[in-house]
């Protein structure tokens, strides 16, 4: 009877042992599963987005050069009309992320500057200039100079850096929504992303 007994009780332990770890093989791999695929979906969000902005602008310029011993002096002056693209680019291609399978979170380790490009088209008009004082590569350089300063200050008292900012909000949303849907978190910089609000306050 003892024997019978110890084999019933030898029986169900090894069923009992058997479920457990068929449960927890189980769960690794779904585990792994949603990582792999956790993985892939951020790849795709890795992309290059870009705001684009346009800015028109007209711009004095003028220089004076003195000759003979200051007596004599040689303009030269013209009026610029600056229309500038201007592109702001993240490129998320750059993200990089860890995924944690045991804590079931996602952290982001690096998000790319913002990279900003000024493309301007320079038309000249009222172009002026003495025999001494040609116009030469080093005025169009200085314009050109001027214009990038000018297009970069109107750029920093626009709303186009925060529009930019804005897209990749709402690219790094589609992460969140992507991890809370699966029951994992998202991390940046040690702090927790608890809602799709919580990305507007990130300081990057």
């Amino acid at each position: 009877m003892f024997r019978f007994f110890a084999g019933i009780i030898t029986a169900i332990a090894v069923i009992w042992s058997f479920q457990y770890f068929m449960g927890k093989s189980k769960q690794q791999e779904e585990i792994q599963l949603n990582s792999a695929l956790l993985e892939q979906q951020i790849k795709q969000v890795g992309k290059l987005i870009v705001t684009e902005g346009q800015f028109s602008q007209v711009l004095s310029y003028k220089n004076t050069k003195k000759n003979y011993f200051d007596i004599f002096s040689a303009n030269k002056k013209a009026l610029v009309i600056v229309n500038a693209k201007v592109t702001i680019a993240y490129d998320l291609r750059q993200i990089k992320t860890e995924v944690d399978p045991e804590a079931k979170q996602v952290r982001i380790l690096f998000l790319p500057e913002p990279e900003i490009n000024i493309y301007p088209d320079l038309q000249y008009y009222d172009v002026s200039q003495d025999y001494f004082n040609k116009f030469d590569a080093a005025d169009y350089n200085k314009i050109k100079g001027s214009v990038n300063k000018m297009v970069q200050a109107k750029i920093d008292q626009s709303d186009l850096k925060d529009d930019a900012k804005e897209r990749l909000i709402n690219e790094l949303s589609k992460i969140y929504i992507l991890t809370n849907s699966m029951g994992w978190s998202l991390q940046y910089q040690e702090t927790t992303i608890s809602s799709p609000s919580d990305l507007d306050n990130l300081k990057f």
